[in-house]
């Protein structure tokens, strides 16, 4: 499912929060809609079947509770999406990742094979399941963890038993910590940990572009892999970077701990990039992938030569970085903005004036239309541990509208964003009205510019107001007694949402209807 993913360092976040965050798109040709739950722990299954590749694993008696974005309907499986579990740890999954030929042939991903003819005749052949994936990965992962870190040892536990049927990248935070996890083929995966002073981007390929594999099998600081990642790329020739290559990575400095070491160090301790090794940089890349790469480094770090004519750094590139240390620190406005990017500044604005036909929309845009949500978990520091976790949401196209910060660690969410349901559009539903305002106002897109903007400044200010009340109210509170307050904040905010959004839809649909194609000037009173 294509996504577009961004991740901030403690360090380089405004409050010294670490902040993961995912858009989560629908696939073409349909909606995926989306509601928010929190899952108990005896709603949490003991023994678990996948949907999508049947298999089955049992689970630990002990969950926590957690936050979740599962679809609407089911049928296809829970797709928990993103979410927040009680001992404040975070995690999104997945952004889905591209390969090349040469890993899917030497780890063949892990997909379900149905039965051949009829148990019990000759030739019978049994149904084969296949591994875990998107659909899974949240409900397996998530209630079982108490840190980042614990959260990319269970699932790199899972990926080894189990296998994948398809490229994701996962995202883990706690207060201190933030790590990326790449599947790497059927079985293998890569680990790293985010800079606290970098952010990072992430659109729809493999992304990290700097691994150190002495530090993976040894102290594991910054780097985790599969056991037997180094044995395995060194049977498959899966290493591209040269001794010169590697020297010249290892000279201008690490990015873990600044060393500068020779040569000849540098070949022992096989510093290599993964991005070369596992990922892709097809022409379908270059068109759907980079550019939002581009554009987001672009708005978070604008000085970095991102539009030099002779530069190498453009919307096409394959070096763009995986990390980067922003110009200033980062907020949650900053995340919002550019998860909504549509190229704007530029010839590839689909709704600018610069450029031509052959340039506007040439790039997928972040903001698009099946954008199905839009998550941003944040973990503060300095807040008591039962309210420290936010989980900022948002439905539908991300250029239409507006996150609302929710208190992750309660017992039950608002049913203003809990109750959607697939197919009955209601504008009792968060998600529907979202899908509504959306599609309403992209058909006059320049008129309704400014309403959107007076909506995302109004729910953003009162959201940080509400939060900051909210705050103020459990700080002398036992983690018991600030659960029923933290209920109560989060219906405020879901409350002040709606009448934001119910007024966004009257002012959109007003302006619209009259520039429809048979509007007339005349009245007829």
């Amino acid at each position: 499912m294509a996504c577009t993913t961004i991740l901030v360092g403690k360090n380089a976040s405004y409050d010294g929060s670490t902040i993961i965050a995912r858009n989560e798109d629908s696939p073409a040709g349909q909606f995926t809609a989306k509601r928010m739950k929190v899952v108990l722990p005896a709603d949490q299954p003991r023994h678990y079947r996948s949907t999508i590749s049947h298999v089955e694993i049992d689970l630990p008696d002990n969950p926590l509770r957690y936050s979740s974005v599962p679809d609407a309907c089911t049928s296809k499986g829970i797709w928990a999406a993103a979410g927040v579990n009680e001992a404040d740890v975070a995690m999104t999954a997945t952004e889905t990742l591209t390969s090349n030929e040469r890993v899917l042939g030497a780890d063949p991903l892990v997909e379900l094979t149905e039965a051949k003819g009829k148990e019990g005749e000759a030739g019978y052949v049994g149904e084969q399941s296949g591994g875990i994936g998107e659909e899974d990965m949240v409900t397996l992962v998530l209630p079982y963890i108490r840190s980042a870190r614990e959260g990319v040892k269970r699932l790199g536990s899972l990926l080894e038993a189990y296998g994948t049927y398809e490229m994701n990248g996962i995202a883990f935070s706690d207060v201190d910590e933030i790590w990326w996890l790449e599947t790497v083929g059927g079985h293998h995966w890569i680990a790293r940990r985010v800079p606290d002073d970098c952010y990072v981007t992430m659109p729809n390929q493999l992304g990290i572009d700097e691994f150190d594999l002495a530090d993976a099998r040894g102290k594991k600081s910054e780097f985790m892999c599969s056991a037997d990642l180094e044995t395995w790329m060194d049977e498959h020739h899966l290493d591209l970077m040269t001794i010169t290559a590697r020297a010249a990575v290892e000279a201008k400095g690490s990015k873990t701990d600044g060393a500068r070491i020779s040569e000849a160090s540098a070949a022992a301790t096989r510093i290599f990039n993964p991005r070369d090794a596992f990922g892709s940089h097809s022409d379908a890349d270059h068109v759907y992938n980079t550019p939002r790469a581009w554009s987001m480094h672009r708005y978070l770090a604008p000085h970095g030569g991102w539009d030099d004519p002779a530069g190498a750094l453009g919307p096409e590139s394959d070096d763009l970085p995986w990390c980067r240390a922003p110009e200033r620190k980062l907020t949650i406005e900053d995340v919002k903005y550019a998860l909504s990017l549509h190229y704007q500044g530029t010839p590839f604005d689909p709704y600018g004036r610069l450029g031509s036909d052959s340039t506007r929309g040439i790039y997928r845009p972040i903001g698009i239309n099946r954008n199905n949500f839009l998550a941003v978990l944040q973990i503060r520091p300095y807040a008591p541990a039962g309210s420290r976790a936010l989980q900022w949401m948002a439905f539908g196209s991300n250029i239409f509208n507006a996150l609302v910060p929710l208190f992750a660690n309660v017992n039950e969410l608002p049913e203003y964003l809990s109750n959607t349901e697939e197919g009955r559009v209601s504008t009792e539903s968060l998600y529907w009205a979202s899908r509504l305002i959306a599609a309403l106002a992209d058909a006059q897109f320049s008129l309704n510019t400014a309403h959107i903007e007076r909506y995302q400044l109004a729910v953003g200010s009162k959201g940080h107001a509400l939060v900051a009340k909210a705050d103020r109210e459990v700080a002398k509170l036992t983690r018991t007694d600030a659960a029923a307050r933290l209920v109560a904040a989060n219906e405020r905010l879901a409350a002040m949402l709606r009448d934001e959004t119910d007024r966004l839809l009257f002012n959109v649909l007003f302006t619209t209807s009259e520039n429809m194609r048979n509007a007339y000037s005349r009245s007829d009173g």
